[in-house]
């Protein structure tokens, strides 16, 4: 018997946006499987982070449909879509620095749970939202971390923190932008391990834009390749890797 097709979790059809006479994106169109990791990937000024900000809804579209799980979403703004499964990072780490990790975590666990506009929490609630908390610190390596205060944490220790706290928003699609941006070695493997791990758990689809090849050559199923803002390629790595318009484009390789 043949596998069963994984149920759409992202239909983007023919999004566009404009600023004025700027076309950043034009006519794009996606589509994303439960428990895909997709990567998006383009030159410079490809339209990627505006295409984002489409999907996450910190933009609307000029142009096109977003639907998320069955449910049109193309005018919904970015806080309901965060509510209903949709979670983000962002290129500049987006984090309350003056905080520590675990009150990160647990303004995330607490939003998730309903409970931030409650004037208190019963002992029962604020047990499950601290299992709930230890079970994203066990997987993203923060353990031994929690008390310390993000702002004092190196770079990459906070991206995977900030990673971390999407993870409270218990998403079904999970926004990645640039996650490995200006990271060492060892810091690019740690993020690099995290997604990997959330990628093989299953429970939800994984968008990420990245410039490191290295991290979207080895992680993703599919690539999604953007180049003034407008599609260029989509396929499998394999695929994007031999395709000579991708060379020419990006990846500054002749034809």
């Amino acid at each position: 018997m043949s596998a069963q097709p994984r149920a759409k979790v992202l239909e983007v059809a023919n999004v566009g946006k404009r600023f004025g006479s700027l076309v950043a994106v034009n006519d794009v169109s996606l589509t994303v499987a439960r428990g895909e990791l997709r990567a998006i990937i383009g030159p410079n000024g490809a339209g990627k982070t505006t295409f984002f900000n489409l999907i996450s809804g910190f933009f609307a579209p000029s142009a096109g449909r977003i639907v998320f799980e069955g449910r049109d979403v193309t005018t919904m703004p970015a806080h309901r879509r965060v509510a209903i499964g949709m979670a983000r990072t962002f290129q500049i780490t987006e984090i309350f620095p003056e905080l520590t990790v675990y009150e990160n975590l647990q303004i995330g666990a607490e939003i998730a749970a309903g409970y931030r506009l409650r004037p208190w929490i019963s002992r029962a609630e604020r047990s499950a939202i601290r299992r709930r908390i230890e079970e994203i610190l066990d997987l993203s390596g923060l353990t031994g971390k929690v008390d310390r205060l993000v702002g004092e944490l190196a770079h990459g220790d906070q991206r995977v923190a900030e990673i971390a706290t999407a993870l409270t928003l218990r998403p079904r699609l999970l926004l990645l932008d640039e996650p490995a941006a200006g990271m060492g070695d060892q810091e690019t493997y740690a993020v690099t391990k995290l997604i990997r791990d959330l990628h093989r758990a299953g429970e939800m689809a994984i968008v990420l834009i990245e410039h490191d090849m290295r991290v979207v050559f080895g992680l993703a199923d599919r690539i999604t390749v953007l180049d003034q803002g407008a599609l260029l390629a989509e396929g499998s790595p394999q695929e994007i890797a031999a395709n000579a318009k991708v060379q020419q484009a990006y990846l500054g390789k002749a034809a």
